[in-house]
C-alpha cells in the first residue's frame, strides 16, 4: 500500500512538472491560452490513478524493483538507482494525461455537465464565452474549445510517453512499450465509436444481439484501456517475457470487464456526493450498457417500452430517474451484473496463481482487483 501511495505521489509530481514546463510555451503565444493549462491541472489533480498503478505493477511484476520510502530516490532492494523506474513513472504519467484527454472527449460526446465534482471542460469553456458576452453560440464554442483541449492532451501524453521510452537502455527495448501504447489508443477510439454507435443504432439490431454488442463496447472502450493495456505497457517497459505478458493479460481483461460493470452500476445508482456526477447520469446519456441489455431481457413489455422511451432523455426528472432505477432493480439485472462482476474477478485473480511474476506484484494486483471492483466512485 505504501509503495502504491508513493507511486501516486510521484506521478502527480511528474504531471505537475510536465504542465509547468508546457505553460510558458502556451502563454508566450497568447495569454488567452491560460485556460488550457488551468483546466488540465484541475482535471489531472487527484483521481484514483488506477491506470498509473496498473502500469507500475505490470512493470514491477517483471522487474521486481521498487521505490524506497523516500519518493525522491527510487532504488532496487540493494539500494541501486535504476533508470527504468524513472521511465515507468513517466509512462504512468503519460497514461494519466491520455485518460484526461479521453475524459474531455467523452464528456463532449455524452453532453455531461460535470466531471469529478467540477463542470466538464466544455461547460467551462461555454461559461467563459457566456461570461465574456462574446458573439455566436456559447455551446458551440465550448464544444470546439474542449475538443482542442482533448487533442492537446493527447499530444502531450505522447510527448511524455516518448520521454519515458527514451530513458530505456536501448532503442530496441522501446519498441514493445510503444506498440502497446499505440494499440491502446486505437482500441479505445474504436470502443468510443462503438459506444455512440450503439446508442443511436440499437433499434436496427435484433434483441438477441444487444447484450453481445454492449459487452463488445465494455471490452474495447474500457476493459483493455483501463487495466489490460496499462499492465502490458508496464510489463513491456521491463522487458517482460511472452509468458509474463500473457499472464498479465489473462488477469487484466476480465478485471477490466468487472471494473466497467461496476462503473455502469455507479452510472445509474451512484451517490452524486461520491461520484461527482448527477444521479442516474447514464440514464440521461442513453448508455446502452450490459446492465440495460440485461434489464430489457427480463422486463415486462410495458416496462421495456417505457425504458426505451425515457433512456437518453437529458431532461429526466429525479422522479423519472427513481422510477427507472426501481424498474431496473425489479428486473433482476443488478443482481445479474453483480454475479458477472464476481465471476470476472474470480477469473482474474485465479490467473495470478501460477503467473510467472514477482510475489510483491502478485499481492498488489490482488489488492487492486478488490479496489477497482468494490469502489463507490
Amino acid at each position: 500500500m505504501a509503495e502504491s501511495t508513493r507511486l501516486v505521489d510521484l506521478v502527480q509530481a511528474d504531471v505537475d512538472g510536465f504542465l509547468d514546463a508546457r505553460e510558458p510555451l502556451l502563454t508566450s503565444i497568447a495569454p488567452d491560452l491560460a485556460p488550457f493549462v488551468d483546466y488540465s491541472r484541475d482535471l489531472l489533480r487527484g483521481g484514483k490513478r488506477f491506470r498509473a498503478l496498473f502500469c507500475y505493477w505490470g512493470w514491477q511484476a517483471s522487474s521486481g524493483l521498487a521505490p524506497t520510502s523516500s519518493p525522491g530516490d527510487m532504488t532496487d532492494d540493494d539500494g541501486r538507482t535504476d533508470p527504468d523506474i524513472r521511465a515507468v513513472v513517466k509512462a504512468a504519467s503519460a497514461l494519466e494525461i491520455f485518460h484526461a484527454a479521453a475524459l474531455v472527449h467523452d464528456d463532449i460526446m455524452d453532453n455531461s455537465d460535470t466531471r469529478r465534482g467540477l463542470p466538464a471542460a466544455h461547460k467551462r469553456f461555454q461559461a467563459l464565452h457566456a461570461d465574456g458576452g462574446w458573439t455566436g453560440s456559447d455551446a458551440t464554442f465550448g464544444n470546439s474549445a474542449a475538443l482542442l483541449l482533448g487533442d492537446l492532451l493527447l499530444s502531450w501524453s505522447d510527448e511524455l510517453f516518448d520521454e519515458a521510452i527514451r530513458m530505456l537502455p536501448s532503442p530496441a527495448q522501446a519498441l514493445g512499450p510503444r506498440l502497446e501504447f499505440n494499440r491502446m489508443r486505437t482500441e479505445v477510439t474504436a470502443g468510443q465509436y462503438l459506444d455512440i454507435l450503439d446508442e443511436s443504432s440499437w433499434q436496427n439490431h435484433p434483441e438477441s444481439a444487444l447484450l453481445d454488442r454492449a459487452h463488445r463496447v465494455i471490452v474495447y472502450k474500457s476493459a483493455k484501456y483501463s487495466i489490460e493495456a496499462p499492465l502490458a505497457i508496464g510489463a513491456a517497459l521491463a522487458g517482460a517475457t511472452p509468458a509474463q505478458l500473457d499472464a498479465l493479460r489473462e488477469f487484466g481483461l476480465p478485471l477490466g470487464i468487472a471494473y466497467q460493470l461496476r462503473d455502469d452500476l455507479l452510472g445509474v445508482f451512484g451517490d452524486p456526493a461520491v461520484t461527482g456526477k448527477p444521479a442516474g447520469d447514464d440514464l440521461r446519456e442513453g448508455k446502452r450498457t450490459v446492465l440495460i441489455a440485461l434489464a430489457r431481457q427480463e422486463m415486462e413489455p410495458n416496462a421495456r417500452t417505457l425504458l426505451d422511451e425515457l433512456l437518453g432523455d437529458v431532461e429526466l426528472t429525479e422522479e423519472q430517474v427513481g422510477m427507472l432505477q426501481a424498474s431496473i432493480i425489479g428486473s433482476g439485472a443488478v443482481d445479474s451484473v453483480e454475479k458477472i462482476i464476481d465471476h470476472n474477478v474470480t477469473r482474474a485473480v485465479s490467473a495470478l496463481d501460477d503467473a510467472p511474476i514477482s510475489e510483491s506484484a502478485r499481492a498488489q494486483l490482488r489488492h487492486l482487483a478488490d479496489a477497482v471492483t468494490r469502489r463507490s466512485a
